[in-house]
């Protein structure tokens, strides 16, 4: 990233929701390095950065988000809910109703406290089942039906301040299919990157892959996207979205024999088990022209930082906030 863009967080004081996520912790580090006075708001019970401040709080109550998002230059919104397709089909309320609540919440806190600039993370999920994803072809229900239509209203409340109040300083961006160090390796709802690696460190022989492979995804590395979402706010959006992604397609199997190229296991593709819908992946051009995102790590390269990362931290996601464990 440009020197110039980097300083200009130098002693900003800047709150990111969600900063022990994915992509949080990536966007935290950056900050820190710029100078910026960084602050963590999450559930998770975790340091992921010594020089910031940790606050554990729920962002589904109001008044706490009113009363800690004050005297913020900017807010980096993303904090959200993450699993695997099977929570997404069977436990639809545990992603609807706190995304629902949790997004309307810090974008209004945001509106009231006049923060200089906010930027919010929807997601891929958000778009209408298509082979190549393009944010001027956004039209038809969200192929993530509940967490597609939350992450959705946020966008449209993002589009109602610039129509009321004429309020162009919320940017928003549209991830694919994130992976990196800080993902979620819980084996009841891990993505497909760290359920393989989770497998595979535990010595599954063989590895069984759902499908016969040739399923093509867009898998962006979380240290390329946090860095799209820095550009994102620095630039803006003009109100509207920009989508991050690696801007290639990898298929299933292409992913495996990346993992296999240095990580010695067997595996068999079970055709019995559906491997989703052929392609989806994301078009980056927008991005690129309007914040100058150039996403720069390679799948193999990705995948070595991933792993390495998990084998020192295996049993993280035992400290993060699981919204899907039955109380």
């Amino acid at each position: 990233m440009k020197e110039e863009i980097l300083s200009s967080f130098s002693g900003k004081n800047v709150l990111v929701t969600g900063g022990t996520g994915l992509i949080g912790r990536q966007v935290v580090d950056i900050l820190v390095g710029s100078g910026a006075c960084v602050v963590i708001i999450s559930l998770d019970e975790l340091k992921v950065n010594n020089c910031v401040e940790h606050i554990i709080g729920d962002l589904t109550d109001f008044s706490f988000c009113k009363k800690v998002i004050r005297d913020f230059d900017f807010v980096f919104h993303l904090a959200g809910i993450k699993g695997s397709i099977d929570v997404t089909r069977n436990k639809p309320a545990s992603f609807f109703v706190p995304l629902l609540m949790l997004n309307a919440n810090v974008l209004e806190a945001c509106r009231i406290s006049n923060v200089k600039k906010t930027v919010y993370t929807s997601s891929i999920g958000a778009y209408a089942s298509a082979e190549v994803f393009k944010e001027e072809e956004a039209t038809g229900p969200p192929m993530d039906m509940f967490p597609g239509w939350a992450k959705r209203m946020a966008e449209l409340q993002v589009k109602a301040y610039q129509i009321q109040y004429g309020l162009n300083n919320f940017s928003i961006v549209r991830p694919c299919n994130v992976y990196g160090p800080g993902d979620n390796f819980d084996p009841d709802n891990a993505m497909v990157i760290p359920s393989l690696m989770s497998k595979i460190y535990n010595k599954c022989d063989p590895v069984m892959v759902w499908g016969d492979g040739s399923a093509i995804r867009d898998f962006a590395y979380s240290r390329d996207v946090a860095e799209g979402v820095i550009l994102a706010l620095y630039h803006g959006t003009k109100s509207g979205f920009v989508n991050l992604g690696s801007g290639k397609g990898y298929s299933i199997k292409e992913l495996v024999q990346a993992l296999a190229s240095f990580l010695d296991f067997n595996y068999e593709f079970d055709v019995s088990k559906k491997g989703g819908f052929p392609k989806r992946v994301m078009d980056i051009s927008l991005a690129q022209k309007l914040i100058g995102y150039q996403p720069s790590t390679s799948l193999l390269d990705g995948l070595k930082q991933t792993w390495e990362w998990f084998v020192k931290n295996q049993d993280e996601y035992k400290f993060k906030k699981n919204y899907f464990k039955d109380d």
